[in-house]
């Protein structure tokens, strides 16, 4: 893939019609000029505090909510509270949801915009690499309810996305390499030689602006044509959860203690671990994966991962059988895909020995 991408708009095909996403480096300052009465704004807190000059506007009117991004702040017992504060700033039909921060965010401005007065028009502007890269297309919200993570949620996509990569300049390195993580994902599932590329410029990505551009624009290609063909996600599209059931289950058995991308780039790594050890795919494919998986999620390699907490919550998966693990793993052409496998012992030592050989 060339650096030289020419950034044209991406139009996403979604069952309410198409959707844009712009690519726009003076998007604050569209904000500010844009901000009215018909808008309302659900704002990041820590995005308000970053950029409360070029958000005074906004912030000086009555028609927006901040929002601490946490796991516990999009859960369903908050809503009455958002839905309140939305009603006494004179929420009306017609009104247009205007989200500005990460997926977190995006969650809850979708999810209230999907039901609230029947349904709301939204855009959304991804301040995250994460966001950017891949949540903000697709139409998904996810709510929490109780302890059980993502249970509630709508596919409601929004009317337009601005994506503006300088917000990515007030973000930590954590939250640089969780994004990553993602996009090498989608990478990985495009083709084996999508993988490589993004691999052999890994560096330039944290480095380059530019290159870090274009392989969100490639990101968002690739994704587009994924949840193009399968927007319900009943089929083609799971493959999108690529390292996402060891991830989850990273998460779950370390108390959300590492960052979602790096967890799923360590949850690549091991599928790719045990789909070698399964003899599934090759030795040479999971070394030519790993070197750019273990640096990317370098900084968390030594945080203890129990791993009977791990299987525990991997058998937890709702994607599974009764006696099956539903898992994306490589296969023998280094191509991603489903597969049902036992949940054996066997199954459990290869955990156990990715666990001791690369946890460190």
């Amino acid at each position: 893939m060339a650096v030289s991408v020419v950034f044209k708009d991406i139009i996403i095909d979604s069952h309410k019609g198409e959707y844009s996403v712009s690519f726009n480096s003076k998007s604050l300052q569209g904000l500010a000029n844009n901000s009215g009465t018909e808008s309302f704004y659900i704002i990041d807190k820590n995005v308000a505090d970053l950029y409360s000059s070029d958000l005074e506007s906004i912030l000086e009117s009555e028609m927006f909510l901040l929002i601490d991004a946490s796991e516990d702040n999009k859960s369903l017992d908050k809503f009455p509270y958002y839905v309140d504060r939305l009603v006494s700033k004179g929420i009306k039909r017609g009104h247009t949801l205007v989200a500005i921060g990460g997926g977190i965010t995006q969650d809850i401005t979708c999810f209230l915009a999907s039901t609230l007065m029947r349904g709301l028009d939204w855009i959304f502007y991804p301040t995250t690499l994460l966001a950017q890269s891949d949540s903000c297309i697709g139409s998904k919200s996810s709510i929490n309810s109780g302890k059980i993570k993502n249970i509630l949620g709508t596919f409601t996509p929004p009317q337009k996305v601005i994506l503006d990569i300088n917000f990515l300049e007030t973000l930590n390195k954590q939250d640089i390499f969780s994004g990553i993580g993602e996009m090498i994902k989608v990478h990985a599932i495009d083709s084996p030689e999508s993988f490589d590329e993004i691999s052999k410029n890994y560096n330039n990505l944290i480095t380059n602006s530019t290159s870090m551009k274009s392989f969100i624009y490639n990101s968002l290609l690739i994704k587009k044509r994924i949840i193009e063909l399968d927007e319900f996600d009943k089929g083609p599209r799971n493959v999108m959860n690529y390292g996402h059931s060891f991830g989850h289950a990273i998460e779950s058995a370390t108390n959300y203690s590492i960052p979602h991308g790096i967890a799923v780039t360590i949850g690549m790594d091991m599928a790719n671990f045990i789909a070698m050890k399964l003899k599934l795919t090759g030795e040479e494919n999971f070394y030519r994966m790993h070197g750019v998986l273990e640096k990317n999620s370098s900084t968390y390699r030594s945080y203890p991962i129990e791993a009977e907490a791990l299987i525990n919550a991997l058998s937890k998966d709702k994607k599974n059988t009764a006696t099956q693990l539903r898992l994306i793993m490589p296969n023998e052409d280094s191509k991603i895909s489903i597969g049902l496998y036992d949940n054996s012992s066997e199954f459990r030592s290869y955990a156990q020995e990715y666990l001791n050989l690369f946890q460190r």
